[in-house]
């Protein structure tokens, strides 16, 4: 849902939810004119500090760099007062970004990260990129864009400083893994369509088992993931391995449309509880295209849509979860879009399994059974141990 307001309504909101009651009261209890007074302080306190900033400050800063430094700090509040991970603020250049991410392509270098505490580090990265070109690898960790630290920094911030347009240059200090050494590399941000979907056929212990690996609940994931599934099934297969490892999620309504492609009409796929938007239940629609055993692939990295998905199919189909405990992310965000083109991404919510889990609760969703892949080797481990636990389910 995207909401369209003032600028200064929506600081005044988030500033209100940060500052809580005053005196321990709600301000509908005061006399009109106190109430107008406290309901307005936040704003004027903003603009007060802005313009002695601007007259006082020993360099020049402008309204847009205030601005959004206010809305950034506020956010930053409510993250670390109610161990939120997961709200932002997009400033109208990152939120073009995070939305081409969402449509399946960006201008970029071609990386998939996650954040850890020195920065990001890289999980996957992409065939024909500048990453690739450049010598990234899996395993290292940038740890600074163009000269800056980004340890600390929220991954949207982060990853934002590194994206940029089509043909400009981005300097990333690169650590590697086993050595601990920091390497700088200059790499020319190029177009990336993410390769969302991939498929083919394995022969294991005599069985045709077909694979599918789905990176990311972007636009058009379901019809992507549906066309990977009919390759491998005219091919003949026999089972299947879904594999979400390193998925972060996206939008729920593929999550669920994607869940349908498995699962019987009017499956409950997950379920939430907010204070602001009620409870729902999302069920699964027509569309079941898949009748043979089949396994679900997780890790570490498999994340929000990707884990509601995993949990809907392990619930409702009693499908086996291989590999490692995923993320427990157990909320969910909504889009506010704001007067100055950027938005406030929210959690305003919690969701549950449809056995009722809260993913944040449980620590995430834990395999049947449990394999890590070795990443110092050829084989995947992980990727083999699935397959092998789907053949075992393949009668003849």
């Amino acid at each position: 849902m995207r909401l369209r307001g003032a600028i200064a309504f929506g600081v005044a909101l988030v500033a209100f939810l940060v500052l809580g009651v005053w005196l321990g009261g709600h301000p509908s209890k005061l006399p009109g004119f106190a109430r107008e007074a406290f309901t307005e302080e936040p704003t004027s306190l903003v603009a007060e500090a802005s313009e002695i900033i601007k007259d006082n400050y020993f360099r020049q800063v402008g309204n847009t760099e205030l601005g959004n430094a206010s809305l950034q700090g506020m956010v930053r509040e409510l993250r670390k007062r109610h161990k939120d991970r997961f709200s932002d603020y997009f400033s109208p250049e990152s939120l073009e970004g995070f939305n081409q991410q969402i449509e399946g392509h960006f201008s970029g270098v071609g990386l998939s990260v996650i954040e850890v505490k020195k920065g990001l580090r890289v999980v996957k990265v992409f065939k024909g990129s500048p990453a690739e070109a450049g010598g990234v690898e899996v395993g290292d960790t940038i740890i600074a864009v163009e000269g800056e630290s980004i340890a600390g920094v929220n991954s949207s911030e982060a990853t934002q400083k590194i994206k940029g347009p089509e043909g400009t240059q981005v300097t990333v200090e690169i650590e590697k893994p086993k050595t601990g050494k920091k390497i700088e590399k200059t790499l020319t941000r190029a177009n990336v369509v993410l390769p969302n979907v991939s498929s083919r056929v394995f022969v294991t212990n005599g069985k045709k088992i077909g694979y599918v690996r789905l990176l990311s609940f972007s636009s058009e994931a379901s019809k992507q993931l549906a066309h990977g599934i009919e390759k491998v099934q005219k091919e003949g297969a026999e089972g299947m391995v879904l594999d979400l490892r390193e998925n972060p999620g996206g939008l729920l309504d593929e999550a669920v449309s994607s869940a349908s492609l498995f699962l019987p009409e009017g499956e409950v796929v997950v379920s939430t509880k907010s204070r602001t938007k009620g409870s729902t239940t999302r069920k699964s629609g027509p569309g079941k295209i898949v009748d043979v055993p089949f396994d679900v692939l997780i890790d570490r990295g498999t994340a929000s849509a990707a884990e509601i998905m995993t949990a809907a199919l392990q619930d409702d189909a009693h499908a086996t979860v291989v590999g490692t405990r995923s993320y427990g992310k157990g909320v969910f965000q909504e889009e506010h879009g704001l007067a100055n083109g950027g938005a406030l991404k929210l959690t305003v919510g919690e969701y549950f399994t449809p056995n009722g889990e809260n993913l944040a609760r449980t620590g995430g969703i834990h395999p049947q059974v449990k394999v890590v892949d070795n990443p110092h080797t050829t084989v995947d481990e992980a990727r083999q141990k699935a397959l092998e636990t789907v053949a075992a389910q393949v009668k003849g």
